[in-house]
């Protein structure tokens, strides 16, 4: 490792420190400021009780005591226990729910790179032909749809009229259903994919290194493989890590509608139940997975491109 990419991982490494407790104090004292608290939904409760769970869970001391006690447990990782779920690590509650985020997201952003550079690039090759024109008008379409209604269609064509897969993946064995919420999280990366790789693609058939190489008599497939789709990856690789980060941490439109137990799910009902240690995991858990993935992306980007500099 060289003095240069050591000295910009640590540069990344303290900035994505600074920025994952900009976000554990964001989180906190947004949740000061909304109205109601943990035990606002419970009903018949006397001030007694009110007093005793704001002991037990240290939510009578001063606030700045608890959002010191909040940096600590976020840097550990350690959240306590979730006041909705009780006697429940909120830890242990994201590792199960995190588990069907991770597989669904994962297969997801698999399938969005692998049909987004084949479709991208065939797009590019084939420009303003039949075939570009119907890629990009489902891609646009793709892109501007809301998850909700690409998800809704999904279940009513083919859970509820076809019946080929499961209304819902709870409690249900096999990859079956799981193909419709892989396929919803799925669509918008592989439009937006689509569309960096057939823009990248076109600007780079255009320029003068690869005129040179169809000049010296290489064979199409080869100039596109070998010198093309290095520089049209650039775009990719950016959009890639913080796209792969968000995928995986669940989508909470997709996971709603399918009945998913993953972590975007969890999300929802943490701010809905005002479980505070649970929407502190939660958000931690992304912030750090786009952090990580961001830092990883940055890295790719600069080892395809050697043009640029570490600094």
């Amino acid at each position: 490792m060289n003095k240069k990419l050591a000295f910009y991982l640590l540069k990344r490494l303290l900035l994505g420190l600074v920025t994952y407790l900009v976000v554990i104090s964001v989180t906190f004292w947004v949740m000061q400021f909304v109205p109601g608290g943990p035990w606002t939904k419970e009903r018949a409760m006397s001030d007694a009780v009110i007093q005793a769970l704001n002991e037990r869970y240290g939510l009578d001391q001063p606030l700045f005591i608890q959002y010191l006690r909040y940096l600590g447990r976020g840097l550990a990782f350690d959240f306590g226990v979730s006041y909705k779920y009780k006697g429940r690590e909120v830890t242990a509650i994201i590792f199960d729910c995190f588990q069907y985020s991770l597989t669904i997201g994962a297969i997801a952003a698999i399938l969005a790179l692998v049909v987004g550079l084949i479709l991208g690039t065939y797009a590019a090759t084939h420009q303003n032909k039949l075939l570009d024109r119907i890629i990009m008008v489902l891609t646009t379409a793709s892109v501007a749809m809301p998850s909700f209604v690409i998800s809704l269609i999904l279940l009513y064509v083919f859970a509820v009229n076809l019946s080929l897969v499961p209304t819902s993946p709870v409690g249900v064995e096999g990859i079956g259903p799981y193909i419709l919420p892989v396929i919803a999280e799925s669509l918008y990366p592989t439009a937006y994919i689509t569309r960096l790789v057939r823009s990248s693609t076109l600007d780079t058939l255009g320029q003068d290194f690869m005129r040179t190489a169809k000049a010296k008599g290489l064979p199409p497939r080869r100039i596109l493989i070998k010198h093309g789709m290095r520089n049209s990856l650039t775009p990719v690789i950016t959009y890639f890590g913080p796209m792969f980060a968000s995928i995986i941490t669940g989508s909470l439109v997709v996971e709603k509608v399918f009945q998913v137990p993953g972590i975007g799910r969890y999300f929802f009902l943490s701010i809905q139940n005002r479980d505070y240690p649970l929407i502190m995991g939660t958000t931690c858990l992304l912030a750090l997975l786009l952090i990580v993935f961001t830092l990883v992306s940055d890295i790719a980007y600069k080892i395809v491109n050697p043009r640029v500099d570490f600094d």
